[in-house]
């Protein structure tokens, strides 16, 4: 179900981005795919009260998107099985940043946070991801 944000606008459901995120993963490179493993993707409208305060935000709109499991770089065969990691995109804010840009496809927006929190997956920093972009710029 989709809601109206103005007029005869319809802003896309959780079930819309939760589509645009497996095209998306399904457009990367195999090989990143395949490296990437079992993620659940998850598509929340906002992070929950207990992730805001972890990350000690109080503004749920600063937040569009979130991994959490063990990275794959802190990973061993030694270690118990972890829990599926989760890739968790939040739908407001997501939709926030586009309307504010104005410069950035929805799609393209859900494309950038989902590989940023893949990259978090593969056990790259926010640094490591920042340094990354600034290169492809």
């Amino acid at each position: 179900m989709t809601t109206a944000v103005a007029d005869n606008a319809l802003a896309p459901s959780l079930d819309d981005f939760a589509r645009l995120a497996r095209l998306a993963f399904n457009g990367l490179p195999e090989e990143f795919r395949l490296a990437a493993g079992e993620v659940v993707f998850r598509i929340d409208d906002f992070a929950d009260e207990e992730i805001l305060a972890e990350f000690d935000m109080e503004d749920p709109f600063e937040l569009t998107g979130l991994y959490q499991g063990v990275d794959l770089a802190n990973r061993s065969v030694m270690d118990p099985s972890p829990e599926p990691s989760r890739v968790f995109l939040y739908r407001r804010p997501i939709l926030d940043e586009w309307a504010e840009r104005g410069d950035i496809g929805l799609y393209d927006l859900i494309a950038h946070v989902l590989i940023h929190e893949i990259g978090h997956h593969f056990g790259l920093s926010d640094d490591d991801i920042d340094a990354i972009e600034a290169a492809e710029d």
